[in-house]
Order: structure tokens, then C-alpha cells, then sequence
């Protein structure tokens, strides 16, 4: 009877821990991502492995309309200014559905991109593939990536700081901490950080 028991116990460990796995979806931190090949608004293919010379890459899933997106825009843009030139730039990546959102089609992501003078690629997910693969949910949310060999290996998932609407008042600036440790071969501290901000406008099936 004791071993029936103890079977059953093991069961239904195992299944609440399979029905926990499949409810993750995406990547996580220490995972190996897939490359890409999206169109940038200047009308060319952007891979992750496009910048050969980068260490990594800080990848931001972002869009036009979002309030929130709005608020961490310049923050976004002052992460490429302070990391690109030491290996980690930024590449940004709208996959809200145009159709849905029509301030998100890719004329619109042009003009802002130019409007606002982004330095880096602004990439359109028209298909929403990568975004459902990497997991990304609400605009914005960044997965920082490091080169290992000829892998890309995420290192940090989740929210750029902790103050969506000021980042001048954030205590705990979680992207560029993550950067800056992976820079000096350090530990990140904060490896995750629940993102914030709008959700991705899915197609409708």
C-alpha cells in the first residue's frame, strides 16, 4: 500500500510539473535563440547575426502606439548611445498587427523611426513569429543576448528598469546593470524582470 502511495505522489508530481512546463512558452535566461531575418524600416533584412563584430545584442520588442513603449522610448534610445560602441547594440522589433493597430503598420515605423532619429535597426515581425518564439508578450520587453561560439545565448529577459513612467526615479536599472556585468564577466544580478507595458496585438485567428 505504501509504494501504491508513493507512486501516486510521483504521478501527480510529474504532471503538475508537465502542465508547469507547457504553460512556459519562449525562451529563457541561459537558452540558446533562434537567428532571424525581419525587414528594417529602411527596407533591408536585419539577422541577429547580421553585426558580426557585437558581443550580443539587446533586443526590445517595442511598437509605435504603446504609452508605455512611448515612455521607455528615449530610454531605449539612450541604451543603444551608451552600448552599442562597447558591443551590445540595440535592435528594435514591432509585432503588434498593423491591421489591429494601424499606428504600428511600417510607414508608420518609419516615420517615427526618422522622426525620432534611431540609431539602430526598427524592425517590423509582420508575421508575429519571433515575438511568439522568444516569448514576448507586452510592449516593451527586452532579451538581452550574448555570442557563445556560434550561438546566441540569452542572458537577461523582461523590463528595462522599475519606473515605467520616469527613468530618471528608476532604483534598479535592470538592462544596463545586465550589460554592464556581462562587460566586466560578472554575474547579472537580476537575470529576470517582469516586463510591463501594453500587450502585443495578436492577429485574429
Amino acid at each position: 500500500m505504501k509504494s501504491l502511495f508513493v507512486l501516486a505522489a510521483t504521478l501527480i508530481a510529474f504532471l503538475v510539473f508537465a502542465a508547469f512546463t507547457a504553460l512556459q512558452t519562449g525562451y529563457q535566461v541561459g537558452e540558446k535563440v533562434m537567428d532571424f531575418s525581419l525587414k528594417n524600416v529602411d527596407g533591408k533584412t536585419v539577422s541577429l547575426s547580421t553585426n558580426k563584430s557585437a558581443k550580443g545584442l539587446i533586443l526590445v520588442f517595442t511598437c509605435n502606439t504603446c504609452p508605455v513603449a512611448q515612455a521607455y522610448e528615449q530610454r531605449v534610445m539612450d541604451l543603444d548611445k551608451q552600448f552599442a560602441s562597447k558591443g551590445y547594440p540595440v535592435i528594435a522589433i514591432n509585432a503588434n498587427d498593423a491591421a489591429l493597430s494601424p499606428g504600428d503598420n511600417f510607414q508608420a515605423m518609419k516615420k517615427r523611426s526618422a522622426d525620432r532619429k534611431y540609431s539602430f535597426h526598427y524592425l517590423t515581425d509582420e508575421t508575429q513569429q519571433i515575438a511568439k518564439t522568444y516569448g514576448a508578450t507586452h510592449t516593451p520587453t527586452v532579451f538581452v543576448v550574448q555570442w557563445d561560439g556560434a550561438d546566441f545565448i540569452v542572458r537577461y529577459i523582461g523590463a528595462i528598469d522599475n519606473n515605467a513612467q520616469d527613468g530618471s526615479q528608476a532604483s534598479e536599472k535592470y538592462v544596463a546593470n545586465a550589460v554592464n556585468a556581462l562587460l566586466e564577466n560578472k554575474t547579472i544580478a537580476t537575470p529576470t524582470a517582469k516586463a510591463i507595458g501594453c500587450g502585443i496585438k495578436w492577429k485574429k485567428a
